[in-house]
């Protein structure tokens, strides 16, 4: 087997929570140095900054970065002009422009670059997507609640413009919904719900339109993204299709069909993330998906704003 050697851009919370564990755990990865002007991670070289990681090691073959999103195009820009592949933690970019810049440039270059949708792999959703596959899909329900202050502790950069607010993590049932259903939907309509204080959606409600049926009724997706729920979280959708009813909960955890329970694991998400990077570098090969990320920026878009009361984080 192949090893890569890996160098993490970003060492805050997602790092410390996910990406370590994830990298040492995956065969053909090996994690060599970070870089992070405010952290320090026991056991690893650390560096302030990309430039001075790659100066000191250049023999490392790929970059995970894992900051703020508004730092990425930046940073996967230097990496990829470096030679080196990119992963790029959710969303890939603060916006459109900035995500299809930086697929054309790994394409130009012949780089490797990954668009490391997390949520794509926990448990359920390869089933999922195959038992879904075989039927029709009538409507979808969306329930995305959580508490931000259990969730995103400090992280004051999402409610600045371009931090996405609730759409942070609300993008994961999106990239969920992308990788399940094999037909485009489009937004139709969005209420979103942003505090007086604050540039972004702290709840949003969206209608999406999945095309018509059989006997021209139209076929609908329903999602509700909360920030203001108390723990634990909500993380569930409700597919109603023409072969039964088919449910994920717990962020794609279990799978329930026909109210059976079909699958109940342990999340793992990030291990699949990386399993599927060291398949993507012995390949040579791109996945730079960003259909999740057009999906919120229609939302932003179309979105008809209410204020509501000011966001104290505690």
């Amino acid at each position: 087997m192949s090893v890569f050697r890996v160098g993490l851009v970003g060492a805050g919370k997602i790092v410390q929570d996910q990406h370590l564990a994830a990298i040492e755990a995956t065969p053909g990865l090996e994690l060599v140095a970070y870089a992070d002007p405010g952290v320090q991670l026991e056991g690893l070289p650390g560096f302030t900054d990309l430039t001075a990681m790659l100066d000191a090691h250049p023999e490392i073959d790929a970059v995970a970065i894992c900051t703020p999103a508004r730092l990425r195009h930046r940073l996967a820009r230097e990496a990829l002009t470096r030679g080196r592949a990119v992963l790029l933690e959710k969303p890939p970019a603060t916006t459109l422009a900035e995500a299809e810049d930086l697929r054309s440039l790994a394409e130009d270059l012949g780089r490797v670059l990954f668009a490391a949708w997390h949520s794509r792999y926990a448990p359920g959703i390869a089933q999922a997507r195959e038992w879904l596959s075989r039927g029709q899909v009538d409507s979808v329900a969306i329930r995305w609640h959580e508490d931000v202050h259990v969730w995103h502790p400090g992280q004051t950069w999402l409610w600045e413009a371009g931090g996405m607010g609730v759409f942070d993590p609300g993008i994961n049932a999106l990239s969920i919904l992308t990788h399940l259903l094999d037909e485009p939907f489009f937004l139709k309509g969005a209420e979103l719900e942003v505090p007086g204080n604050c540039q972004t959606p702290i709840a949003a409600r969206l209608d999406f339109h999945l095309g018509d049926g059989p006997s021209g009724q139209a076929r609908r997706i329903a999602a509700d993204l909360d920030f203001r729920h108390e723990d634990p979280p909500h993380w569930n959708m409700t597919f109603e299709t023409d072969r039964g009813v088919l449910a994920l909960e717990g962020g794609g955890a279990r799978l329930i069909i026909d109210g059976e329970v079909v699958i109940d694991a342990p999340e793992r998400e990030y291990q699949g993330v990386y399993a599927h990077f060291h398949e993507l570098l012995a390949r040579g090969v791109s996945d730079m998906d960003i259909t999740p990320l057009r999906h919120v920026a229609d939302a932003l878009m179309l979105g008809h704003r209410h204020w509501v009361e000011d966001f104290v984080d505690r």
